[in-house]
């Protein structure tokens, strides 16, 4: 079993280290949800809702796939790095990446 570890930005700068096993198969979505962030979640890691919005800061993940593409380009605080959390498989993200929550409230 390998670890990762990856941070999330917080408001204030700071930059929180989250360890998580890649061989689970768990979305950066459900990671973030069992670690207490605010993440929504409406469709349930569908691509439907947006409500996961992040920003990957540094270091890289799988592709984004059509229909992310798709529903990131409905809104209208997005940047380069831009992704949906649940389309961000755990295995696919890179250690030591880091990420700011942009969801609904961000």
């Amino acid at each position: 079993m390998a670890d990762i570890t990856f941070f999330v930005e917080e408001p204030d700068g700071q930059r929180t280290p989250i360890e998580v096993p890649t061989d689970m198969g768990l979305s950066l979505m459900e990671v973030l949800k069992g670690s207490d962030y605010p993440i929504l979640a409406t469709c349930g890691g569908m691509a439907l809702c947006a409500t996961c919005h992040i920003e990957l800061l540094e270091g890289h993940a799988n592709d984004p796939t059509d229909a992310e593409l798709d529903m990131l380009d409905t809104l209208f605080n997005t940047t380069e790095q831009s992704r949906l959390s649940c389309q961000i498989r755990i295995s696919e993200l890179s250690h030591g990446a880091v990420l700011r929550l942009r969801g609904e409230t961000n």
